[in-house]
């Protein structure tokens, strides 16, 4: 099995900080990207950020500049820096890893439980 574990969300005030983490465990072959996504209440899951195993790094418009995601190839862990943070940041933050486990041929997405991340004063 694969696990997803996020850590770190909590409440803010704006203009604070934040750092998520994430430790993927399980049965792994091969991990090509990890990322953060967040959905907050009547709207869809979007992405955050994501990283992918070369280093490349990919943002949401509203992300770039104010968060940063970091991973941990070896120890299979992932982070996300948030900074700067605004009301319009409170989501549920979930860990996602695009990977292949052990006995697979194909890559999957698998999901964290999630974190809420509420920036409020």
């Amino acid at each position: 099995q694969v696990q997803l574990v996020e850590s770190g969300g909590g409440l803010v005030q704006p203009g604070g900080s934040l750092k998520l983490s994430c430790v993927l465990s399980g049965t792994i072959y091969s991990v090509n990207a990890m990322g953060w996504y967040r959905q907050a209440p009547g709207k869809q899951r979007e992405l955050v950020a994501q990283i992918i195993g070369g280093g490349t790094t990919n943002y949401a418009d509203s992300a770039k500049g104010r968060f940063t995601i970091s991973r941990n190839n070896a120890k299979n862990t992932v982070e996300l820096q948030m900074d700067s943070l605004k009301p319009e940041d409170t989501a549920v933050y979930y860990c996602n890893a695009y990977m292949r486990r052990m006995g697979d041929t194909r890559f999957e997405d698998y999901w964290g439980q999630g974190t809420q991340v509420t920036v409020s004063s």
